[in-house]
């Protein structure tokens, strides 16, 4: 894949949730909700601040974010589903 983010955005891919809940009741596919769990795949430069200078990000490639239930644009890059959002759209990262 040859895809690069502008400026404060990241491109993310989605990770996959369980498909069973505690109790071990399996989920069927149509009433799971898109997981809100993802991994940074590309990273932009930075943002601007007033003077122009860069802001350079947080995020890193490979980094596993927590991302808000309505984050991002979803697009379709070489045939997989990714999301591409601005740094502000991440709540945090996961250790």
């Amino acid at each position: 894949m040859n895809f690069k983010p502008l400026f404060d955005r990241v491109l993310v891919k989605r990770t996959a949730e369980d498909t069973k809940t505690a109790g071990g009741i399996i989920i069927p596919d149509t009433a799971k909700e898109k997981p809100s769990q993802g991994e940074v795949i590309a990273v932009g430069t930075g943002s601007r601040d007033e003077a122009g200078k860069t802001i350079p990000m947080t995020l890193k490639v490979g980094d596993k974010i927590l991302f808000g239930k309505w984050s991002g644009s979803e697009v379709k890059i070489s045939g997989e589903d990714y999301l591409i959002m601005k740094e502000a759209d991440v709540l945090g990262i996961l250790e």
